[in-house]
């Protein structure tokens, strides 16, 4: 039941981070351009440069604000990533009892793995 409810999960997760893709691209193109926009303008000396870039940059944090929906997907392919890494953990046995002649073979290499 566990394995189906986290199939589930993860086809809802693809479908939001499909669904967002033109979002994020979107995202990246005008947060570039916003970067871009305030190097020139710290670069620039004159009035009329400072002003176009100013515009410029104005415009890109517009955009940039615009496709604020990309964060869903973003996180949704962080979700996704994270659960792909999980999937196939090995969990370390557990030992039933206190009594070292039960587990002598994994101690033996857990110490020859020290040295």
């Amino acid at each position: 039941m566990k394995k189906f409810l986290m199939f589930i999960l993860a086809g809802v997760l693809g479908i939001v981070a499909l669904a967002s893709i033109g979002n994020i691209i979107g995202l990246a193109v005008s947060v570039a351009i916003a970067y871009f926009s305030l190097k020139q303008f710290l670069k620039s000396d004159s009035f009329g440069g400072k002003l176009l870039w100013a515009i410029i940059g104005v415009i890109a944090v517009g955009a940039t604000f615009s496709n604020l929906p990309a964060i869903a997907g973003i996180l949704a392919l962080y979700f996704l990533y994270v659960g792909y890494k999980n999937w196939k953990k090995e969990e370390k046995p557990t030992q039933s009892s206190k009594d070292p002649f039960t587990s002598f073979d994994q101690q033996w290499n857990d110490i020859k793995g020290k040295f």
